[in-house]
């Protein structure tokens, strides 16, 4: 496995060199990333439905998987508010934009991207799946949420009789993973296809005339994650931040070379479960903050909609930008974490909040991308930074393990993804001991 993330390294340099080089047969290599980010995608649904039904079918208390719900829910409205505040800080600070002058009517297709934006009823509607079966064929992942936690549910009161299911699911779950462990070596085709593609389409142009934006939207990123989630992560649970990004950088290459932190769900769940978090806790905070705590959509939306409103000589008061704020909180809530779906974010709620400013998301077009990827490694850590700080609060998460983890004597095993360690640990209000092995 060393290898093969030394040739996505590998993949990404080559792919930048075809795409400066031969750009038009660069524009040709994209499918090669949209193949490998489908197969990730493809493997998702099962995967969160397994460790759902098991992290569930694990607790003697239903009222225990409530709390963490409950939990993770609100620390996740809380530092995405948080983002989209400092999105609008910084966005004041730089004022990207300015002195532009665009014109609107070059950006006409950005209304396409518009239509794919929702309201709330229905973002919240469409969390129902139209059938037991469409929620795993329709890739939505708070709908295969939904139907997991029923599921989880039904297994543990069914009690003793509901074993011979949840080892059924086991079995599943390790096939699951072991096909995921397969996909997993196409890696760097896909990387060397998307980045390719990028450069190819954009070159240098872009990133010259919008360089202001996009640099500014790093440093946010960077100072949100090392500064704001360090802090939180320090305080919480005494881990530096430094050392559990470092434990995740293989995820952090492959969310760069893709620009999909979707790409690294299923990774991340059997990482951090390896790290010594619990099941339910792991089952519960991954799948919803990917779709509830995206700390980088949320600087996104802000900074970039303070760059259209000002490029098109229409800024906005404070006034507007407060209630933008509050606006944004609800629209971040319905991006998924794959590329492109902050556009459609960005343009949807803009299409609702401020119609007339819709035209000019196009001229951020050119770049989205590369901010996609601090999207992308934003959502992510903010996850992980999540998951560990959920499992310290609620006592799930095992410490010893974790001291093992970090200092290189249980290293996580990527052939298989699963966690083999047996955890020990006992619930604080008496519930049954948890197996987090496999037999």
């Amino acid at each position: 496995m060393h290898y093969l993330y030394l040739a996505v390294i590998a993949a990404v340099v080559l792919g930048v060199i075809v795409g400066f080089a031969a750009p038009d047969l660069a524009k040709e290599l994209k499918p090669l990333g949209t193949g490998f980010v489908n197969l990730i995608k493809m493997m998702i649904s099962p995967i969160i439905f397994c460790t759902i039904v098991l992290g569930i079918g694990s607790v003697a208390k239903a009222a225990k998987v409530g709390k963490v719900g409950l939990l993770s829910l609100g620390y996740f409205l809380m530092m995405s508010t948080f983002a989209l505040a400092i999105g609008l800080v910084v966005g004041n600070l730089l004022h990207p934009g300015e002195g532009l002058h665009l014109d609107p009517a070059a950006a006409a297709k950005a209304h396409k991207q518009a239509e794919g934006g929702e309201g709330t009823v229905d973002f919240l509607m469409g969390i129902i799946p139209t059938s037991f079966g469409s929620a795993f064929t329709e890739g939505q992942v708070l709908q295969t949420l939904l139907v997991a936690l029923l599921a989880g549910f039904a297994v543990q009161k069914l009690g003793t009789k509901g074993e011979p299911i949840r080892r059924g699911i086991e079995h599943i779950q390790r096939l699951v993973f072991r096909i995921l462990a397969m996909i997993m070596w196409a890696a760097p085709v896909g990387a060397f296809g998307a980045i390719a593609a990028v450069v190819g389409e954009t070159g240098w142009g872009a990133l010259r005339s919008l360089a202001v934006i996009m640099i500014g939207f790093y440093l946010t990123c960077l100072v949100f994650v090392f500064g704001v989630l360090g802090s939180v992560l320090w305080l919480g649970a005494r881990i530096n931040i430094f050392t559990l990004l470092r434990y995740l950088g293989r995820e952090f290459l492959l969310i760069l070379s893709t620009s999909s932190s979707e790409s690294a769900l299923p990774r991340l769940i059997a990482k951090m479960e390896h790290l010594g978090v619990s099941k339910p806790v792991v089952g519960i905070t991954v799948p919803t903050g990917y779709s509830f705590n995206l700390d980088g959509t949320a600087i996104y939306l802000t900074m970039a909609t303070l760059f259209i409103a000002s490029a098109q000589d229409q800024p906005l008061g404070v006034g507007e930008q407060i209630s933008l704020l509050l606006f944004m909180i609800i629209a971040s809530k319905g991006a998924a974490g794959v590329s492109g779906a902050g556009i459609a974010t960005l343009a949807g709620g803009l299409q609702s909040h401020r119609p007339e400013l819709v035209d000019g998301v196009g001229f951020i077009l050119g770049i989205d991308r590369f901010m996609s990827e601090a999207r992308a490694l934003t959502n992510f850590a903010g996850n992980a930074v999540a998951t560990v700080l959920v499992g310290t609060w609620t006592k799930e998460f095992d410490r010893d393990q974790a001291n093992r983890v970090f200092s290189g004597q249980a290293p996580f095993d990527e052939a298989t993804l699963i966690d083999d360690h047996p955890d020990t640990s006992q619930d604080p209000e008496g519930d049954r001991e948890k197996a987090v092995a496999h037999a």
